[in-house]
């Protein structure tokens, strides 16, 4: 991979909307290259999808609840970790699934309507799953940050700095 398909993803990561005339603009090149250099991208699987951030507090009717599950296993042996995850990540509600280092050996990112949701989820769908140790369960209660968005309306104080 060359430094100008480096430099498109990181454009692209960060808007992903922003329009091919620009992007050419922004990496020097044709507008034809940079549609090649994305077509490659996809094909390749380098690429997997667009998505806006949407603030969803902001949004009528749709309250949901966000939770972090930590979870404990024991790998398989010659597929270690990775067939759990299969496992955990096909179901619906899983949003995100990290293999992660430290006490816990998995992070994974639900969404359900309520808490009692995600309780049925963890006792009824998680747990009972063969290589299943423990989990632990957090709630999310705020969301100020995610990829690099910041989600909190401020207005800016415009007032004078006074210092002694």
């Amino acid at each position: 991979m060359n430094s100008k398909e480096k430099e498109l993803l990181r454009l692209l990561e960060k808007d992903g909307r922003i329009s091919v005339e620009k992007l050419s603009k922004m990496l020097d090149v044709s507008t034809e290259e940079v549609v090649g250099m994305i077509h490659k991208l996809e094909k390749a699987k380098v690429i997997l999808g667009y998505s806006a951030i949407i603030d969803w507090n902001k949004v009528n009717e749709t309250e949901t609840v966000t939770a972090m599950i930590d979870v404990k296993v024991t790998p398989k042996r010659g597929v270690g970790f990775n067939e759990v995850a299969e496992r955990i990540y096909r179901f619906k509600e899983v949003k995100a699934l990290y293999l992660m280092s430290g006490t816990y050996d998995l992070s994974v990112v639900i969404e359900g309507k309520t808490m009692s949701e995600i309780a049925r989820f963890v006792s009824e769908k998680l747990s009972t799953l063969d290589s299943v140790l423990s989990t632990t369960t957090h709630f999310q209660l705020k969301k100020y940050k995610h990829d690099g968005v910041v989600f909190e309306d401020r207005d800016e104080d415009h007032r004078i700095v006074v210092s002694p």
